[in-house]
């Protein structure tokens, strides 16, 4: 009996710490950073997913980007970073599911120094050419290719634009050459310029060039048409494919040791948040899809998004410093 006392005495000053801390938090401002320029799809999700946050838990929200790295710079700095649940990160999956076999020389693996907290929200990307191209369809781009040399510009190396395009080109059967730049703002200028042929970039990106008839919009990579840009075809339509669904998550992210009642509390804000109807009209505005899932479908989320794209990654040898 003493013995089991003194053993309950003991778990009990292992968990007060966490419980403690789980009780006291937030006790100060949170901050999220975003590893992709201001007014992309992690940007425009991370700024209304904070000021919700910010309402819910009563305290300041500080939205920091932190461009680079294919997104990496940001998860980097949140991975290394001290587990209290004060510095969180929202990314595309990519940095959990692609970035670890494309960048050589990262110093964290996001598969095993980051928590999926929740998938916020999905994104899709929009393929377009530079007008002077003279290509406005899939099937005339598609022809193009295979008549002559033509490429395609991205944010880089593995980012969603970049996987998107060498989807595409696999399932239509053609050859383009990939242009990597250093974010997509660039990539973008590069193919108003004429600098390259075509690219698939964020819709709220490009939108507002298509509709000045400086890019042409072929086709949205996700299954379902933009509420944004509803007449341009899917590539499921497009290319007669309807299993092609190109579409990308955004993730809520902590470092791997956060306590597991701040990470419990940070999965239900976000389920909460990302349901309801003022959000997702915003997100819907930006061509984004509300989710708001839970830390288990995060998880398996990931781990399906490795097992799609790490062949693609293997095939191309994509690599880049």
């Amino acid at each position: 009996m003493h013995k089991t006392l003194i053993a309950l005495a003991a778990g009990a000053l292992l968990i007060a710490p966490a419980l403690s801390h789980a009780q006291a938090w937030p006790a100060k401002p949170i901050r999220i950073l975003v590893g992709s320029p201001p007014g992309g799809p992690s940007d425009i999700t991370t700024r209304v997913f904070g000021e919700q946050l910010s309402q819910r838990l009563k305290q300041p929200v500080v939205v920091e980007n932190r461009p680079g790295v294919g997104n990496s710079l940001a998860a980097g700095v949140v991975a290394k970073g001290e587990p209290d649940g004060y510095t969180l990160v929202i990314s595309p999956d990519t940095v959990v599911t692609v970035n670890p076999l494309v960048y050589t020389k990262l110093n964290f693996d996001a598969r095993t120094e980051l928590a999926n907290v929740s998938v916020l929200a999905a994104f899709t990307q929009m393929l377009v050419c530079n007008a002077g191209k003279g290509v406005r369809t899939v099937p005339e781009l598609v022809a193009k290719a295979k008549a002559g040399r033509m490429n395609y510009a991205s944010g880089g190396p593995g980012v969603p634009g970049h996987l998107a395009a060498e989807m595409f080109l696999q399932t239509a059967g053609v050859k383009m050459e990939h242009v990597p730049y250093k974010g997509p703002a660039p990539a973008t200028l590069a193919v108003l310029s004429g600098e390259v042929d075509c690219g698939f970039l964020a819709t709220p990106t490009v939108l507002p060039h298509v509709k000045a008839g400086k890019l042409n919009a072929l086709a949205v990579s996700s299954a379902e048409p933009s509420p944004l840009a509803p007449d341009v075809p899917t590539l499921a339509k497009a290319l007669n494919r309807p299993d092609v669904d190109i579409s990308f998550k955004l993730v809520l992210q902590a470092p791997k040791a956060t306590p597991a009642p701040v990470l419990a509390e940070l999965e239900r804000a976000a389920m909460d948040i990302m349901k309801k109807p003022e959000v997702r009209a915003k997100l819907q505005a930006s061509d984004l899809v509300s989710i708001g899932s839970t830390m288990k479908d995060a998880e398996g989320a990931m781990k399906a998004e490795a097992a799609r794209w790490e062949p693609v990654v293997k095939r191309l040898d994509i690599k880049a410093e």
